[in-house]
């Protein structure tokens, strides 16, 4: 922590509840975000404030940071409400809280740290240089920003920047996306998301020929930026985010141990970055992304526009590639891949007809997998594994442990015994003990049951390093009072660490920066009068209501979106205008029907409901 390195790299794990976030903290973190009792982004993923308080004491002891979330959108009758929770988080000793809705910007906040959401549509210099000068802490980026699009904003803001590297991708913008609202009421802004872009779509062109079926169309593949975590350190990326408050205590560990071996390996062979939180992680299986769940791995807009971003023969867990059959007999078949298989694996692949099926392996002997029924499985087909029963197993079995590296020493002077220790972070607690020593039989096992007693560190985060001892070889002490005395240094010890990893106090001073625009329009996510405040303090002089607000919005945006159906069937317009005699496009299914329209010029497509 006290390193001359200059970048400080936050990874940032996801937290459905108190077990997520300690699993999150366990395999590396160096920060958490969890949702709070009300107004998060995942409705189904809110937990209490004792809950909260139970983990930022955990996760203080490393100098993790805990982040809550309250990144909803909020109705007149909601403010108040949603400032006495803001107010409650800042005395349980949470770092920050992360919001959409500027109308909380009017009110008056605790000094705790506000981060701008990505759910505020944070795509360009323009924006993140508004919410900066507005007097955000961190700023969370869209997932659909290249490396050079982050280059282009770190150097013109110096806010912290934040962006998500692994877990599942929204179609749209964030924030942007009014499918939902507009389907059944149900407001993505409101964290009651239904996720219509995971159901299946059909296609069809001007005259009514269907370029696709029903195929999930609007359905992404996962993210994995793997790869590509010293690019985005260079580009300015200061917090590593992890996807997935909705995800359970194993997804959570597997993947923040995966990251955080990645960023360990970074961070040991550079020396301009250091990690974001104290403690090391020795886990007790191998992590790997691709065993937790995914539909397959995406690098989304990290490099530009790329084909293959999309999962469209399913939304559910594929898992990870295995390889392909080599031979089919009438119970069994032989797979061409080196990695070695097991009762229990449960695996996938698609059917001829694209639709994806799973079997079960019931047995193993040699190379050959006897699945629990052959449908489907010709020579040819390419398997996945979404299920490792080995792996899985580990994981179950998990004893990964986190832990601070410590020195203890016990001496004598003027006539006491003071017991110390100092930590990996420079921190140094001390004690007088209360001994009644006596005159060893032996002295020599007398020194060692000293070094011994004060050294059981096993329950505790802390691990001894060094242990010295500069004492009268000759003293005997009794078990019991050094036990006691050693768990009183550690008591102590860890309130000293909880102290010094409080948050310091940060005052929101309400500015009038100039926003970008004069006016705004329903995207804006305006839905209470101090939003429209909000904004107009900054200078906006005409804005309309949000899309909750409305009974109806004629010819309204419902999704704008990088994803172009067009450049995934290889007719993008720019390099086909041929294809323009298609247009217009239908996207529909049973229930519902959209019209597709396309802006070339910044290569998005739009939808909108049908009329």
């Amino acid at each position: 922590m006290n390193s001359p390195k200059t970048k400080t790299i936050e990874l940032l794990s996801p937290a459905k509840n108190l077990e997520c976030g300690i699993a999150a903290i366990n395999h590396g973190a160096d920060a958490v975000y969890i949702g709070g009792p009300g107004f998060g982004a995942r409705k189904n993923a809110g937990n209490s404030l004792a809950d909260i308080e139970e983990l930022i004491n955990y996760a203080h002891l490393f100098g993790v940071k805990v982040y809550i979330t309250l990144n909803t959108l909020l109705f007149d009758h909601e403010i108040d409400q949603a400032n006495k929770l803001i107010h409650e988080i800042y005395k349980s000793g949470a770092n920050a809280v992360i919001i959409q809705d500027m109308g909380l910007l009017e009110t008056e906040l605790p000094p705790i740290e506000i981060h701008a959401s990505t759910q505020t549509d944070n795509r360009n210099v323009e924006k993140v240089r508004f919410l900066e000068d507005v007097g955000f802490s961190q700023v969370v980026l869209a997932r659909e920003l290249s490396i050079d699009q982050i280059k282009d904003i770190r150097k013109s803001t110096t806010v912290p920047l934040e962006y998500f590297i692994h877990g599942a991708l929204c179609v749209c913008y964030s924030g942007q996306c009014y499918m939902s609202a507009s389907i059944n009421k149900r407001s993505a802004n409101r964290g009651e998301c239904a996720q219509p872009c995971r159901l299946k779509y059909s296609l069809k062109d001007k005259n009514g020929v269907n370029i696709y079926k029903d195929k999930h169309l609007l359905s992404l593949k996962d993210l994995n930026l793997s790869s590509h975590l010293e690019a985005l350190i260079d580009a300015g990326i200061a917090s590593f985010k992890i996807e997935g408050r909705l995800k359970d205590k194993d997804y959570v560990a597997n993947v923040t141990a995966h990251y955080r071996k990645l960023l360990n390996t970074i961070i040991n062979n550079r020396n301009d970055v250091q990690q974001a939180s104290s403690g090391s992680v020795v886990t007790s299986f191998e992590a790997s992304a691709s065993k937790s769940f995914n539909r397959g791995f995406t690098k989304y807009f990290i490099n530009g526009r790329e084909q293959d971003i999309s999962s469209i023969y399913s939304p559910k867990n594929i898992g990870e590639e295995l390889g392909r059959v080599k031979f089919v007999a009438k119970n069994h078949f032989i797979i061409d891949c080196s990695q070695k298989l097991f009762n229990g694996d449960g695996l996938t692949y698609f059917t001829k007809n694209k639709e994806l099926n799973g079997v079960l392996v019931n047995k193993v002997e040699g190379n050959k997998i006897y699945p629990n029924n052959m449908k489907g499985i010709t020579k040819g087909t390419l398997l996945y594994r979404n299920h490792d029963k080995s792996f899985n197993d580990a994981v179950i079995k998990n004893t990964t442990k986190r832990s601070i590296a410590v020195e203890i020493n016990f001496i004598e002077k003027n006539n006491q015994f003071e017991l110390s220790i100092t930590d990996a972070d420079q921190l140094t607690t001390s004690i007088i003990c209360d001994l009644s020593p006596s005159k060893a039989n032996n002295p020599d096992r007398a020194k060692e049951q000293k070094k011994t007693q004060i050294s059981k560190l096993g329950s505790t985060v802390f691990h001894p390093e060094q242990v010295k001892i500069d004492l009268n070889d000759e003293w005997f002490f009794q078990a019991k009072e050094l036990n006691a005395a050693r768990r009183l240094l550690i008591e102590k010890h860890e309130a000293r660490r909880r102290d010094h990893f409080m948050p310091e106090k940060t005052v929101f001073k309400a500015n009038d920066c100039p926003f970008p625009k004069s006016e705004l329009n329903f995207t804006a996510n305006i839905v209470n009068e101090k939003a429209q405040q909000f904004y107009a303090r900054h200078g906006v002089e005409k804005s309309d209501w949000g899309f909750e607000k409305h009974s109806t919005i004629k010819d309204a945006e419902l999704m704008r979106t990088k994803h172009c159906l067009l450049y995934m069937n290889n007719q993008c317009l720019k390099d086909h205008p041929e294809a323009r005699q298609l247009l217009p496009l239908t996207l529909y299914n049973k229930k519902d029907s959209y019209n597709l329209e396309f802006d070339c010029k910044n290569c998005e497509m739009i939808v909108k409901r049908a009329k």
